[in-house]
């Protein structure tokens, strides 16, 4: 792709990201992105064949750095796995207190698009719990934790749980509490790992 080429779709892309989290998929025109990316419709057509295309590359772009600040929290924090664990959900927390903080994007979206299992976002959203899960079980291994890949799914549920709570809700003490639970998990494998 030539660099003019990647720098206007990339001028797309932010400008979805940034009018889709804030209001949401099903809020934001075409139009809207368009004129937020200062191009016409026109190019943005050029560049993405569908406003259903345009929302899955939203999700994809946010799925490796929201991986990566993750996977930061988790390797700056001190101790063991429980406390690596629970420092993601104290982060999440903290950042849930921001007054631009919408949730979780990927949950978002797959809300407003829950009668279209097969729509393209839907499946960027599944890519990244996956890669987040795929991920957490890697590093739970690396910690000589007993089946982490049922213990980083059970996390993720914990963690998904935890962000539809604070939309409704608005209260980020829910994603501290499931942190709290999921480093009991954590702990709680590790205590049997040692008994048997």
């Amino acid at each position: 792709m030539p660099e003019a080429e990647s720098s206007t779709r990339k001028r797309i892309v932010d400008a979805a990201t940034k009018l889709f989290y804030a209001e949401g998929i099903g809020r934001v025109s075409v139009d809207a992105i368009a004129e937020k990316a200062g191009l016409t419709k026109r190019t943005l057509y050029y560049h993405f064949k569908s406003k259903d295309d345009l929302i899955a590359a939203y999700l994809d772009g946010r799925d490796q750095p929201n991986l990566k600040q993750m996977a930061g929290w988790f390797e700056t924090a001190e101790g063991g796995a429980d406390r690596k664990v629970e420092a993601i959900f104290a982060n999440l927390a903290r950042v849930a207190r921001h007054p631009k903080w919408k949730g979780c994007g990927f949950l978002r979206t797959a809300a407003e698009l829950a009668s279209m299992p097969g729509h393209p976002a839907v499946k960027a959203g599944s890519r990244h719990k996956a890669n987040f899960e795929k991920w957490l079980a890697a590093e739970l291994s690396a910690h000589s934790i007993a089946a982490p890949h049922m213990l980083a799914r059970e996390i993720m549920l914990l963690m998904d749980g935890a962000f539809s709570s604070m939309l409704i809700h608005h209260n980020p003490d829910y994603i501290k509490a499931a942190g709290h639970a999921a480093a009991t998990l954590v702990r709680a494998r590790l205590v049997s790992a040692t008994i048997s």
